[in-house]
């Protein structure tokens, strides 16, 4: 009964991280490799998550919208969600409303929370006056 069900435990946990990384010409990628390679994603978005501060600060100033949603979550979203907080702070510089909810219903904070993204969640808080 043991070997049964450490078996299974296995089966499943090796099926557990075929979500998190998929297999293409034999190299493994991971979730936010496959983000940015999906074309729904924003370039603005994809510069957030690769954390290039350059091209966000150009972005902003050629007058990109800092809280247009992409694939559902905000730029602030995906900074959280990365830990990118210098990018953060560049976003909620410029006036990235903290307020708003993804589309499946998370808040910046949310996201920094889940991602355990401590610097991002002590940023948002302090910006938010939590």
């Amino acid at each position: 009964m043991k070997k049964t069900i450490l078996t299974l435990s296995m089966v499943v946990l090796s099926m557990g991280t075929g979500l998190l990384a998929k297999e293409i010409n034999g190299t493994h990628r991971t979730v936010s490799e496959r983000l940015l390679s999906e074309s729904e994603i924003s370039s603005f978005c994809k510069a957030v998550i690769q954390g290039d501060v350059v091209t966000v600060k150009r972005l902003i100033s050629l007058g990109e919208d800092i809280d247009q949603k992409s694939l559902g979550m905000t730029p602030a979203m995906f900074a959280a969600r990365y830990n990118k907080v210098e990018i953060l702070s560049v976003l909620i510089a410029h006036g990235a409303d903290l307020t708003l909810k993804s589309n499946q219903g998370f808040s910046v904070k949310k996201y920094a929370e889940l991602s355990n993204a401590a610097e991002a969640l002590a940023l948002i808080e302090t910006a938010l006056g939590s």
